[in-house]
């Protein structure tokens, strides 16, 4: 711990950039009104929390991205069903990356603060974390445009799925772009800087004096815009459409069955994106009308919005463990390819060979059961 004295620094907690864009420099005006709560048990459960969003999102997503590498290497990446493993191949590299840059945080907040790594790693810590955050929200909006076109528009010829696959990769090229301009205003201010008692080095924004506090307004006003109010509606649209276009036909009931349970698989993608990232930036919101004077808060609302922000960023960030169940692990094709990647692999060994020979399920079978059906996700 610093010899910092503890009460002294959480006074000056509301400057802290603890984790990057997710805080966008946020700072809650409370110094005036009492500390209404536990200020280091706040501090060691975001180092609880953010230790478990490290350890499962990066073996979830570091596993996923393994399988779809994999799977894309094999003959089978041509066919139709594994058009959309660009996306999930891309969306799992970002939320590895974000995953990634965890510890460096944790070991910040365990040292209440102190930045000891420079002003450098500060700056690249940041970026490499913004850039695969927006990321990953930019891919999940575009997989669900992509799921929507691919089941009311479908490519019927070679030409068709070739013009498609260009098509993806410009996209993720695209994604890749915005995210790293979305990434570059915050992180262009970043300092590591000395705190006012000189004895704790801080990772923060430093914006320019003469209109801080608009600086600090925009910063968050434009992570909402580009991390929730623009990609949410297009998330909830496409596969609301998606849905709609599931059910506009007649069909067997086992088709049907398929169909019930691929509207379900949808409302889950629209609740969990809305559950993790809304509240938080329902905080950020109220935190950036109240700098502008447009919120009142009084001393106990103010204590809970600056509660709130730490530990809806939390929330925020278990979209990294989400999202690898949601767009794989519940997907039978890539159950499949999973089964591919261990079982085939090593079923010379394991005697799993004759197993499959001997109950008539060859790969290329199996293959062909799991194949792709327009009507699922």
């Amino acid at each position: 711990m610093s010899t910092l004295d503890l009460e002294e620094w959480f006074d000056n907690w509301e400057y802290l950039n603890l984790t990057g864009l997710l805080e966008n420099g946020t700072r809650v005006e409370i110094g005036s009104c009492p500390k209404a709560f536990d200020r280091s048990t706040l501090l060691y459960s975001m180092c609880v929390l953010y230790v478990f969003i490290f350890v499962v999102g990066l073996a979830a997503n570091g596993l996923v991205l393994w399988v779809n590498i994999r799977a894309q290497r094999t003959a089978a990446s041509t066919s139709a069903r594994h058009e959309t493993h660009l996306y999930i191949a891309h969306l799992a590299a970002a939320d590895l990356c974000v995953c990634a840059t965890l510890p460096v945080w944790v070991s910040s907040l365990a040292q209440h603060g102190h930045w000891p790594f420079g002003e450098v790693a500060c700056q690249l810590t940041h970026l490499i974390f913004s850039v695969n955050l927006f990321s990953s929200i930019f891919f999940l909006a575009c997989m669900s445009v992509d799921r929507y076109l691919s089941v009311t528009r479908p490519a019927n010829s070679e030409d068709g799925h070739r013009r498609r696959k260009l098509i993806r990769r410009a996209v993720c090229l695209g994604v890749w772009l915005l995210a790293f301009a979305a990434s570059l205003p915050d992180t262009y201010f970043l300092r590591a800087v000395r705190s006012a008692h000189g004895e704790v080095v801080l990772c923060q924004p430093v914006y320019p004096e003469e209109h801080h506090r608009e600086w600090l307004v925009g910063i968050q006003l434009s992570f909402i815009l580009l991390g929730f109010a623009l990609p949410f509606p297009v998330i909830a649209l496409a596969y609301a459409l998606l849905a709609k276009a599931l059910s506009s036909t007649s069909s067997s009931s086992t088709v049907e069955q398929e169909r019930r349970l691929s509207r379900r698989v949808i409302l889950a993608y629209i609740v969990v994106f809305l559950g993790c990232w809304g509240p938080y930036h329902g905080v950020l919101l109220t935190d950036a009308l109240s700098l502008l004077g447009l919120v009142p808060l009084s001393c106990g609302l103010e204590n809970a919005v600056y509660v709130a922000l730490y530990l809806t960023q939390c929330l925020s960030l278990l979209h990294c463990c989400f999202n690898p169940i949601l767009y794989n692990f519940i997907n039978r094709n890539y159950r499949y390819d999973l089964m591919k990647a261990f079982i085939f692999k090593y079923s010379t060994r394991t005697g799993l060979a004759r197993l499959i020979e001997q109950t008539h399920h060859s790969e290329t079978e199996y293959s062909a059961v799991a194949g792709d059906n327009p009507l699922q996700i």
